[in-house]
């Protein structure tokens, strides 16, 4: 005889007041989790009671029903509810809607608790950001979505961008073939197919970071913290038809401009009407470019000029900031230490006084009228103008005939240069650009991974970074200057070759660097050299012998020694230079005298490039060097085992995480090093002759865990090393 199917019996429902409904103890939840209580009070206020609570008759010792029923599923809807009754937007005996269930029942009433909390489903975040996409559709604003689900606007904004990725990567995400993090990395750049692209190009790729995502996804747009953007704005370029990319899940510092073509036309626009303006000063010449080299004045003269006047507002304005400052260092004088905000105030102040302080320079009409100016970006993106330049060809002739009418007329002239310019300082320019073409990255296919020697343009502007770094050390050293000059001197004297080929030029011939990276003007040694430049400048009466002649009789033997050392450092000359064979320019055994010479004065002043600013960066070595050599440098400053992990990468990916690898390392390369004993025995910063252990640095190396994922266990490591 066949068993009949047991039916399934459901418990009834029924509206039960408020006011006979009480808390069980048979609920397992204990631990406060998801959306607070009073935030379910005011959804439930909005939208009413979507689900009904599971209760049970509360029975009398007798067993028989007391009217009243416990809530052992429904807890915090239960308290919600409570909350809207004690507010008085419920009444008491408002009927909820139960589910009661059997007191007799053989369920335990804690398993009915347990059961609603851990079969629920939780919605998978792809159909939440479908549904916010439903409820913006159909009329729904971020705030009000925001405001409906206790969530900020900038959420909603977020997750209604993440459901407008590529439906092909979103249907990825829902597969778990793809990371939250990954997803978030894609909103960067809404174009569907440039997203497609990427994800095809990484799927298979080691390193499908969401950084190296959004690298990828921004790698043709130019950040909003440029120094492009900042001098052009935003807004400017938004309003002129430019587009922007943003990050909603991280700080994008501004975002991304889209049109790196557009920003550069509105930036020369800019620069040019800021020469133009400046034209009305009556400049006979006005050089524009975004870069200028260091050593870009070379070969000028700088007029001299008197600082203007303040007015009386500007006066007024600095003596009101220093009596506050005074007032204010007056009232902590007996403390160790500012309070923070008055530390920040003082600081505040500085930088007022000192805006006010740096007055622009009146210059001589007549002189205004033979010279020039330069015009180009601060590295902060601010508008830098350097006037009063006076080219050679420019300079007065005591037997030219000039009237004054003409040479007035003359100087009404502002000869704009473009920054390509074939004459004068504009030459300058145009070497530096063009030597950054010349350092184009070696290509994928003729890098066989052999260890080339470097390039000559790199080894060029390597030294010249050596050779800044010597300037600078030897102009503050006058025992070293004072040697390194009767060095010179003596070979002078009592030999009779020839002197071409010393790292010195006695007669101080200002050495200029054809050949240097882009970031030389701005490093450590060059604002060091030039703030003791300006230091000096301020002091002596230049232009006039006699009164030059008194002011050196009258300096101390200290003083003395230090202007000498100042004025020979700009003859230092430790330059990399194409050999010529013939005659013109150095030859190879002068080449090898003054890199010898300069190795002395190095070791004498206790030279030091990494103190000196340098760092190897992609742009300034890693990307201009075969792999072999970027393998290298890593081999040598980390250890054969993380210079393995990074032989399969590409060129460019190798560079950069090779970057990240070396920085604050203390690396440097062959050229850079100083040959002297004491640091080849000692020192280890500056790139050991020997590889570094594997088994003393590959702890230590702080590898992303693309690069680690299949590296041994430390038992394993520690047998290997055994």
């Amino acid at each position: 005889m066949a068993k009949s199917t047991q039916k399934v019996t459901l418990s009834p429902s029924r509206d039960i007041p408020f006011d006979k409904l009480v808390l069980s103890q048979s609920n397992v939840r204990r631990i406060k989790a998801g959306i607070s209580v009073e935030e379910l009070a005011e959804d439930i206020a909005r939208r009413g009671l979507l689900q009904s609570l599971s209760v049970r008759p509360v029975l009398a010792d007798d067993g028989s029903e007391t009217g009243k029923f416990e809530i052992p599923a429904g807890g915090r809807r239960f308290q919600a509810l409570s909350i809207l009754v004690k507010q008085k937007r419920l009444a008491k005996t408002t009927p909820i809607p139960c589910i009661v269930r059997d007191a007799t029942s053989a369920i335990l009433a804690e398993d009915d608790s347990l059961a609603e909390n851990m079969q629920r489903a939780a919605l998978h975040p792809l159909d939440q950001f479908r549904a916010f996409v439903a409820l913006r559709e159909k009329g729904q604003g971020d705030e009000e979505i925001a405001a409906a689900f206790f969530v900020t606007p900038q959420v909603v904004k977020q997750r209604l961008k993440l459901a407008a990725v590529a439906p092909a990567l979103l249907e990825l995400y829902a597969e778990d073939e793809m990371t939250l993090e990954q997803l978030m990395a894609f909103t960067v750049n809404p174009d569907h197919e440039r997203q497609v692209q990427v994800w095809e190009a990484i799927r298979s790729s080691w390193n499908k970071e969401p950084y190296q995502i959004r690298r990828m996804l921004t790698e043709t747009s130019v950040r909003a913290s440029d120094r492009r953007a900042v001098f052009v704005g935003v807004e400017a370029y938004e309003t002129a038809g430019g587009t922007m990319l943003h990050d909603l899940f991280q700080g994008d510092d501004g975002g991304w401009l889209e049109n790196p073509a557009l920003l550069d036309r509105l930036v020369s626009e800019k620069l040019q009407a800021e020469a133009e303006a400046i034209a009305t000063e009556g400049w006979k010449w006005i050089e524009v470019s975004l870069d200028l080299p260091y050593g870009y004045s070379h070969g000028l003269r700088r007029l001299s000029g008197d600082p203007a006047p303040m007015t009386d507002d500007e006066g007024a304005a600095h003596a009101k900031l220093l009596a506050e400052y005074r007032a204010l260092e007056e009232e902590y004088e007996g403390q160790d230490e500012f309070p923070e905000e008055i530390d920040a105030r003082l600081g505040e102040l500085e930088v007022a006084m000192e805006k006010l302080d740096a007055r622009p320079l009146i210059f001589d009409a007549e002189e205004i009228a033979r010279a020039g100016a330069f015009v180009t970006l601060d590295r902060y993106g601010e508008l830098a103008v350097y006037r009063g330049f006076v080219r050679p060809e420019d300079e007065p002739r005591e037997d030219a005939n000039v009237h004054s009418g003409e040479l007035a007329a003359d100087g009404q002239r502002a000869e704009l240069s473009a920054p390509n310019s074939v004459d004068g300082i504009g030459n300058g320019t145009v070497i530096t650009a063009a030597g950054q073409a010349l350092g184009a990255n070696v290509p994928e296919d003729e890098d066989d991974g052999a260890l080339k020697p470097l390039p000559e343009r790199l080894v060029m502007e390597l030294t010249a970074h050596r050779t800044l770094a010597l300037r600078e050390a030897v102009g503050r050293s006058p025992d070293v200057a004072l040697t390194l000059l009767l060095l010179r001197l003596v070979n002078d004297t009592f030999r009779t070759s020839s002197s071409v080929g010393s790292c010195l030029e006695v007669s101080v011939r200002h050495v200029y660097m054809s050949a240097q990276a882009s970031d030389l003007k701005d490093s450590v040694v060059a604002k060091l050299v030039d703030d003791r430049h300006a230091e000096w400048e301020a002091e002596l009466p230049l232009g006039d012998d006699a009164a030059l002649w008194d002011f050196l009789t009258s300096l101390d033997q200290g003083s003395r020694l230090s202007l000498l050392a100042h004025c020979l450092s700009f003859g230092i000359n430790a330059l990399h230079e194409k050999v010529n064979p013939y005659g013109a320019g150095i030859t190879a055994s002068g080449l090898t005298k003054r890199m010898t010479q300069s190795d002395l004065v190095a070791q004498a002043v206790e030279l030091d490039m990494v103190e000196a600013g340098w760092e190897p960066t992609a742009d300034t070595y890693l990307n201009r060097v075969p792999k072999a050599r970027i393998l290298e440098a890593v081999r040598e400053a980390k250890g054969e085992g993380t210079a393995q992990l990074l032989d399969h990468l590409k060129k460019g990916e190798m560079a950069t995480e090779a970057e990240r690898l070396l920085k604050d390392s203390g690396w440097l390369p062959e050229v850079l090093r100083r040959h002297d004993p004491a640091v080849l025995d000692g020192a280890e910063g500056q790139g050991a002759s020997e590889p570094v252990s594997d088994i003393d640095q590959t702890e230590d190396v702080d590898l992303p865990a693309f690069l680690t994922a299949d590296l041994p266990g430390d038992d394993a490591s520690m047998m290997a090393a055994e």
